[in-house]
């Protein structure tokens, strides 16, 4: 793939995992350049929103340093961004952890795991199949029993279904891949999980941002 007029930024709000995100982007053709600095990002042409910790913690971090203002404008102007992990659970409008309101690119809930089978632990950790319910161009190359590295105590719960790309199952079914317009998020971290989280990644930088109607 040719990135020379590409400007990737991997947002940076003291939330950790940068430079897995970053290896795995050069695995795959991409020069990202991790950056907390508004201006940077208001002039990135694709943007990648990691993270990992709690909710309140990065809101915190982000509202500090105007990261939300800016998203929310680069959101507008159509420039595609990879929500993971964190950066997708808090570009959703609430957080049960921390009673946090969040940043508000796609309307819904963050949920935390209630387990009933006292063998399944919380945090969910380990590799687990994602099933992809609707047709999404990051996850082009998707198949049956293709699995994904996950570490998380919540998930993300959009209000419009039609915002569900991807499920897994912990005890129950869970919303593991969310997207809105040129905004697309993964609970799991492909940046952990070997080729089939390059090949996620890959599509992603191929992406222009707009979803076929």
């Amino acid at each position: 793939m040719n990135f020379s007029n590409d400007r990737t930024v991997i947002i940076d709000y003291d939330a950790g995992n940068l430079r897995s995100v970053q290896r795995a982007c050069a695995e795959v053709g991409c020069d990202a350049l991790i950056t907390g600095d508004p201006e940077v990002i208001q002039h990135s042409t694709r943007i990648i929103f990691p993270g990992v910790g709690a909710a309140g913690a990065a809101m915190r971090s982000i509202q500090a340093h105007g990261i939300d203002e800016v998203l929310l404008d680069r959101y507008e102007q159509g420039v595609p961004i990879l929500g993971i992990c964190m950066g997708l659970q808090i570009s959703l409008t609430h957080s049960e952890e921390d009673d946090q309101e969040t940043i508000g690119l796609i309307e819904g809930q963050v949920k935390r795991f209630q387990i009933k089978d006292l063998s399944l632990k919380v945090p969910h950790m380990g590799w687990n199949e994602v099933t992809v319910v609707r047709p999404h161009p990051v996850l082009a190359h998707i198949h049956p029993g293709d699995e994904f590295y996950f570490v998380h105590a919540y998930y993300p719960h959009p209000k419009d279904e039609s915002c569900v790309y991807g499920i897994a199952t912990y005890e129950t079914p869970f919303c593991c891949a969310v997207g809105r317009k040129n905004f697309f998020g993964t609970q799991f971290h492909p940046e952990k999980s070997g080729r089939i989280g390059l090949q996620l990644l890959a599509s992603f930088f191929k992406w222009d941002g707009s979803i076929a109607e």
